[in-house]
């Protein structure tokens, strides 16, 4: 206990980063916790139907903010101007100019959606929703620098006050209106309050406007490949539901929303910690000529995917019990769909640790070609699967498109030499056999799904 408790003190790199990535693992679950509480009493106010329109909503919404991404986080994180005020100042000008644009364009969108879908309600609810990415774009760029220095207690606890804050407010709402309105305005409310707390709360530099060219410049420079990147993350995160979304109704939309927030804990958990921990980590460990910095690094992958494994396999084999012991009988199409895509995810923790090395290195290219690749596959491949097999075809898409990206994400590790045959060989390994035996315990309840939709 001695050993452990001493590896997260000190000021050193290891021990910020064990410290960042307890708060991490601490702040999802307990943001996850909160999720799942809403989720559980709004499905007893609210309607399978209103979680479908919430899912359409949110497609949109973060879509726009992922097509518009210029990198400003880890560009602050990798740059070595990151604590540079002027440098902070442009950025955060930048993110206000692309928060009141993005705005604009829910306005600009909503009644195409709304056609689009067959959902006259989409061109009154989003731009009410899009006001949210206008004031995320005052958030302080005193965020990105608690994640450069690996900083992230308070940070932690002021988004999940902002979270506890805006699911009061979406409760009573829809206590009184009983409408999708009522989530709609919570995620105004929790975009409200988060700028809020990080404004009177976090320390470090306080931004103003300002223009500086060279910080500009290197920005862009860097944000050029981010913007392409997610915009086709997008496609890989989202894609699902703005295809399904044509093909499926409100309500299967509604009881796929639900599998996929309770299967994808694990891999948003990674992905979460990945993107806020790992680019300082890669910026100061790979360029140890020791050999030390690739043997950390080496223990910290296998320690991640262990532990996100482990939990698909939770979600995996106990997903449709949890499912019918959480909700009611409208909901019980769920079941199967949590086994499905927590196995459909599983391809996606193998690489999951090396992906951030090239944005370490200011190699935005490379990370957009991977990006890129996922989502021709995704998107080709879903498409397909929902057209031939239906829903069950369209999730087993997904899984397929991870696996035929490897070889794209093998070509990226090792051009950042951060590759591990080994670990790849274990986990592809252990991730076939647990998805075998998800599959055969839960085949009955797989095959009534297809039946049903």
């Amino acid at each position: 206990m001695q050993a452990i408790t001493g590896a997260f003190r000190g000021d050193g790199l290891m021990a910020r980063g064990l410290r960042s990535a307890s708060y991490v693992v601490f702040g999802y679950g307990t943001s996850q916790a909160l999720r799942l509480a809403s989720n559980l009493i709004l499905t007893r106010l609210l309607f399978p139907e209103a979680f479908g329109m919430m899912a359409l909503i949110s497609v949109v919404l973060v879509g726009l903010a992922l097509f518009s991404d210029v990198g400003i986080g880890p560009a602050i994180a990798q740059n070595e101007r990151g604590d540079d005020p002027d440098f902070l100042n442009t950025a955060w000008s930048i993110q206000v100019v692309r928060g009141f644009g993005l705005w604009a364009l829910t306005g600009a969108l909503a009644v195409p959606v709304a056609r689009f879908y067959d959902a006259p309600e989409l061109a009154l609810y989003l731009p009410l929703a899009g006001i949210s990415l206008a004031i995320s774009g005052f958030n302080p760029t005193r965020i990105h620098t608690a994640q450069r220095h690996l900083l992230l207690g308070r940070l932690t606890v002021l988004e999940l006050s902002s979270q506890l804050l805006s699911l009061v407010v979406v409760v009573v709402l829809a206590l009184i209106i009983k409408s999708v309105l009522a989530l709609v305005i919570g995620g105004v409310v929790s975009a409200a309050f988060m700028l809020a707390l990080a404004h009177f709360n976090l320390p470090g530099h306080k931004n103003r406007f300002r223009w500086e060219r060279a910080a500009a410049e290197e920005l862009i420079r860097f944000g050029k490949w981010i913007f392409l990147s997610t915009a086709f993350s997008f496609v890989s995160s989202q894609g699902d539901r703005a295809i399904l979304g044509r093909f499926l109704t409100l309500e299967a939309l509604g009881f796929y929303n639900i599998g996929y927030f309770l299967a994808s804990f694990p891999t948003i958990l990674g992905h979460t910690m990945t993107h806020k921990i790992l680019i300082p980590v890669y910026r100061d460990l790979c360029h140890d000529a020791t050999g030390s910095g690739q043997r950390k690094l080496r223990m910290m992958r296998f320690g991640l995917s262990a532990i996100l494994l482990s939990m698909l396999a939770i979600m995996a084999l106990f997903g449709p019990a949890l499912v019918e012991f959480l909700y009611d009988d409208r909901y019980m199409l769920a079941m199967p769909m949590v086994t499905l895509i927590a196995c459909a995810q599983i391809p996606s923790i193998i690489g999951m640790s090396y992906e951030q090395a090239a944005l370490a290195a200011g190699d935005s290219r490379s990370y957009f070609l991977l990006s890129a690749t996922r989502a021709v596959l995704q998107v080709s491949l879903l498409v397909a699967g929902v057209s031939l097999f239906g829903l069950t075809g369209a999730i087993s898409a997904m899984g397929l498109a991870l696996l035929l990206a490897y070889p794209v994400l093998i070509w990226l590790s090792r051009r950042h030499r951060v590759w591990d045959p080994l670990h790849d060989l274990l986990f592809f390994t252990l991730g076939a056999g647990l998805t075998a035996l998800a599959l055969i315990l839960h085949w009955n309840l797989i095959s009534a799904m297809a039946s049903a939709l």
